[in-house]
C-alpha cells in the first residue's frame, strides 16, 4: 500500500464496510430520525397507564423498546459515517442529528423507570404469558433495581444533576489534552497519545526525556487534577450512599450481579504473580543491558516488530486457520463478513477515528473499523480481536430478541482476547523461526502484564481512594501519590527504578474517572486463557459450551454465562491459572532469548 494517506473519497470500495444492511441510504436514516422523533412525541400518552392492565403493559413495552431500537439504530449509522471521516461536514452535521434526536428521545424516556418499579403488578402481569416472552428477562433485570431506584421526584434531582456529574471527567480531559503543552521530543510533539511511542523508543536518551518532560507538565497541574479526582471519587460515593449501596464499589458490581469478592479475589491472586512479573522486568533489563530497569524504559519490546508484510486477505487466511477449533460454522461467517459482506473498514484515511473497534448492534451486519497495516504483524491480532467482538455480537442478535440482546463489558472482553490466544496458538504451532517464536511470545507476555497486571493494580488504587475517602480519611494529593507509589513498588519491584515523578502516573489515567471499570480488563483476559484452552485441549461438549456463552447475549448475567461456559470467575482459579500461563511463557522466552 502506499505511504501517502488517502481522503476517503479515494479509498476503494471493497475496503470499506457496507452500511446498507442497517440503512439502505440516506432517506431510510433520514425515515428512522422522524420515526424516532414520533415515538419521542407519544411519550406524554404512557404516563400512568402501565400498571392499569396487562394489555397497557405490554402497550408500553412495546413503544419503549421499538423507541430503543430505532435510537439503537439512528446512532450507530451516524457515529459509523462519522468515525471514518469526521471532517466530512455531512457526517459531522447527520451525528448532530443523532445526538439531538437520541437525547429526547432519552429525556422522554424518564417516567419509565420510575413507574415499572412502583408497580407492584408487573411480575403477576407476565406470568405465563407468552406475549411477554421478548420482554421478560429484561423486565426482570429492571425490577431487580428496586431496592436501589428511588422515588420518581428523587430521581428527576439526580437525572437533572447528571448534566453536571461529569465536569470531572470533562475537566480532567479538557485540562490533559487539550490545554497542557508537554513541548517536543526529538522534534515531534509530545502529547498524551505519543508518549507511548516515545516509550519503545530504542534511544534510552529519548525515552527519558519523554518521561520527565510529560511527568513536568503533571507536576504543574498537580494539585488541580488531585481535586478533580477526589470529586470524581466523592461523587461515586454519593450516588451509591444515595441508592443504598453499602459503598461505593458494590454498587457498579450490582448491576452486573458480580459480587465483590470477585473484585477482592483478582488483587490477591494477582499478587500472588507478581515475582514472576519481576522476573519479566529482571529479563528485560538483561536484554537491554542495563545495570538498572527504570520506569521508562519497562515499555520497551523485548523483540521489536519483525519485517513481515501480510495483506489484509492474507490475514483473514490466518485468522481462519487458528479459530478452526470454533468450528465451521463460526469461521464461514467471519471469513465471508470480512470478505464478501464488508464487515470491515480496513485502512486508515484523512479524517478516519483511530485505533480500532466492533460495533455491533440489533439490526444489520456487525462492523468492525481498523487501521490495518500490513507491515504490523500485531495489526493481524486486532483483526482477530475485533473479529471476536464482531462475533459475539452476531450470535447475541442472532439469538435473543432485542430487549435483551446486548451483553455486558464484563462478557465482552472475553470474546476478542479469546480470538487472539488462538491465532497466538496456531502462529506458534507454524514457525519453525525461533526468533517468530519469540515475538509471538513477547505479545503474549506483553498483553498478560497490559491486561491483567497493570490493570490489576489500577483496580487496586481505585478501591484503595475511594476506602480511604469513605473512611473519612481526606484524599490529598499526598495521600494519592504515596498510595499510588507503594503499588508501583509492589508491581514493578526493588530492582525498577522509580523516579520522584513516577507516581504522578496515578493522576494520569482517564479511566479512573469511570470507577471499578478497569477491573473487568484483567478478568476478561483469565477467562478467555482459560476458555481457550479447554476448547484447545477439549472436544465438542467444550465447543457447544463457548459457542452458547457468545449466543447468550445479555439473557444472563456474566459470571452466570460464563460458568455455563466453563470458566467459574466467582473464584480465583481462573485468574491463578492466567497467572501460570504467563509464568510458563515466561520460562521459554528466557531460553529462547538464553539472557
Amino acid at each position: 500500500m502506499s505511504s501517502e494517506i488517502k481522503t476517503r473519497k479515494e479509498v476503494r470500495t471493497e475496503d470499506t464496510w457496507d452500511l446498507s444492511s442497517l440503512f439502505a441510504g440516506e432517506a431510510d436514516f433520514e425515515a428512522a430520525v422522524k420515526r424516532l422523533e414520533e415515538l419521542t412525541a407519544k411519550a406524554p400518552s404512557y404516563h400512568g397507564i402501565l400498571g392499569k392492565s396487562a394489555d397497557s403493559l405490554l402497550e408500553v413495552l412495546k413503544w419503549y423498546y421499538d423507541g430503543r431500537l430505532t435510537e439503537e439504530c439512528v446512532g450507530s449509522y451516524a457515529f459509523l459515517n462519522w468515525a471514518t471521516d469526521g471532517s466530512d461536514p455531512v457526517n459531522q452535521r447527520r451525528m448532530g442529528r443523532a445526538n439531538q434526536v437520541c437525547t429526547a428521545f432519552d429525556a422522554a424516556l424518564s417516567f419509565f423507570r420510575p413507574e415499572l418499579l412502583s408497580c407492584d403488578i408487573v411480575e403477576q402481569y407476565m406470568k405465563d404469558d407468552p406475549r411477554f416472552d421478548d420482554y421478560r428477562v429484561a423486565v426482570s433485570h429492571i425490577l431487580r433495581t428496586r431496592e436501589h431506584t428511588l422515588d420518581p421526584a428523587q430521581e428527576k434531582i439526580l437525572a437533572m444533576m447528571s448534566d453536571f456529574a461529569g465536569t470531572p471527567s470533562e475537566a480532567f480531559g479538557d485540562l490533559t489534552n487539550i490545554d497542557m503543552d508537554f513541548g517536543q521530543v526529538d522534534g515531534r510533539p509530545l502529547t498524551q497519545s505519543t508518549l507511548s511511542s516515545f516509550l519503545v523508543n530504542p534511544d534510552r536518551a529519548v525515552r527519558k526525556e519523554a518521561y520527565e518532560k510529560f511527568y513536568k507538565g503533571f507536576e504543574a497541574h498537580k494539585n488541580t487534577i488531585a481535586r478533580l479526582y477526589c470529586g470524581s471519587v466523592k461523587q461515586d460515593i454519593f450516588e451509591a450512599r444515595v441508592r443504598n449501596f453499602p459503598d461505593s464499589l458494590s454498587a457498579p458490581l450490582f448491576y452486573d450481579d458480580v459480587p465483590v469478592s470477585v473484585y477482592t479475589n483478582l488483587i490477591e491472586a494477582v499478587h500472588k504473580g507478581l515475582p514472576a512479573l519481576h522476573r519479566f522486568y529482571e529479563l528485560k533489563r538483561r536484554a537491554l543491558k542495563l545495570d538498572k530497569l527504570a520506569h521508562y524504559d519497562v515499555y520497551v519490546p523485548l523483540v521489536s516488530d519483525l519485517e513481515i508484510n501480510t495483506t489484509f486477505d492474507q490475514a483473514i487466511d490466518i485468522i481462519a486457520k487458528a479459530l478452526a477449533p470454533l468450528g465451521e460454522e463460526y469461521v464461514g461467517i467471519l471469513v465471508k463478513g470480512l470478505r464478501q459482506d464488508r464487515w470491515c473498514d480496513r485502512y486508515e484515511n484523512k479524517g478516519k477515528r483511530s485505533g480500532a473497534f466492533s460495533a455491533g448492534g440489533f439490526v444489520g451486519n456487525p462492523f468492525m473499523l481498523t487501521n490495518y497495516k500490513e507491515d504490523v504483524l500485531r495489526d493481524v491480532f486486532t483483526v482477530a480481536h475485533e473479529g471476536g467482538h464482531s462475533m459475539h455480537s452476531y450470535y447475541s442478535s442472532h439469538n435473543n430478541p432485542f430487549p435483551c440482546y446486548d451483553y455486558t463489558i464484563f462478557a465482552a472482553e472475553v470474546a476478542s482476547t479469546f480470538n487472539e490466544q488462538l491465532v497466538a496458538h496456531y502462529l506458534l504451532s507454524e514457525t519453525k523461526d525461533s526468533r517468530m517464536r519469540a515475538y509471538i511470545i513477547c505479545k503474549q507476555l506483553d498483553d498478560i502484564v497490559g491486561t491483567l497486571f497493570r490493570q490489576t493494580m489500577f483496580a487496586e488504587f481505585e478501591l484503595a481512594c475511594h476506602r480511604m475517602e469513605e473512611s473519612g480519611e481526606p484524599l490529598t494529593l499526598q495521600a494519592l501519590r504515596s498510595t499510588y507509589r507503594k503499588l508501583l513498588e509492589a508491581y514493578f519491584g526493588a530492582d525498577v527504578e522509580l523516579p520522584e515523578c513516577a507516581d504522578l502516573e496515578g493522576l494520569r489515567i482517564p479511566h479512573f474517572y469511570r470507577a471499578f471499570y478497569v477491573y473487568k480488563y484483567a478478568t476478561g483476559i483469565s477467562a478467555s486463557i482459560a476458555l481457550s484452552e479447554r476448547v484447545l485441549n477439549g472436544g465438542e461438549q467444550e465447543l457447544q459450551d463457548y459457542l452458547g456463552f457468545l449466543k447468550s447475549g445479555g439473557s444472563l448475567y456474566p459470571i452466570e454465562e460464563l460458568r455455563m461456559a466453563g470458566v467459574d470467575m466467582s473464584t480465583p482459579e481462573p485468574v491463578l491459572a492466567a497467572v501460570s500461563k504467563f509464568t510458563s511463557l515466561l520460562d521459554e522466552l528466557e531460553k529462547l532469548l538464553e539472557l
